[in-house]
């Protein structure tokens, strides 16, 4: 006797295959996910230029908690991402833009002008919208390479900041 699944009831999908349409339009919509995107990265013009910038740079003013506080909310789009099905590989790049973003912004002032010319939300949202148009397919080598060399550069990431810290309190010893 086969028994139906509850209407609640999660579903478990094996691997290798696409996600069933309504897990998929839970997801945030491309016009949220972009206004998001707008408002951390390029919501504000510099008058006379055509230099934009967001909420992401001013909100990582704030000493530790800025940079935490903007990762939450670019999260939400590799949430969306992952909802959606979308290639590891792709998710890991979205990541990836994120770690970057945040490592670089924990600098002060010099990592807040780079968050308003890196603008990894806009970059991340972009690669959503190239990847839902696809349907959902198989890794291919390159995108395992590409992985395996992302650890290795957030690993190397990860140390930077330790790597200065040192560096300032050994120069500031002197």
């Amino acid at each position: 006797m086969s028994r139906r699944p509850i209407h609640d009831e999660p579903i478990i999908i094996p691997p290798g295959e696409p996600l069933p349409r309504d897990r998929a339009s839970r997801s945030l919509d491309d016009e949220t996910l972009s206004r998001l995107a707008t408002l951390l990265d390029d919501i504000f013009r510099i008058p006379g230029t055509s230099f934009r910038f967001g909420l992401d740079p001013i909100i990582g003013l704030i000493p530790g908690a800025g940079d935490l506080i903007s990762s939450i909310a670019s999260f939400l789009i590799v949430y969306s991402a992952w909802q959606r099905g979308l290639p590891r590989a792709t998710v890991g790049r979205m990541v990836a833009n994120i770690a970057i973003d945040t490592l670089a912004g924990s600098m002060p002032i010099v990592g807040d002008a780079f968050d308003a010319v890196w603008k990894s939300n806009r970059k991340n949202v972009e690669l959503l919208k190239l990847h839902s148009a696809h349907e959902t397919r198989v890794q291919r080598w390159h995108d395992r390479v590409f992985l395996v060399g992302l650890c290795v550069v957030l690993l190397a990431l990860a140390a930077v900041p330790f790597v200065v810290i040192y560096l300032i309190i050994h120069l500031l010893r002197k």
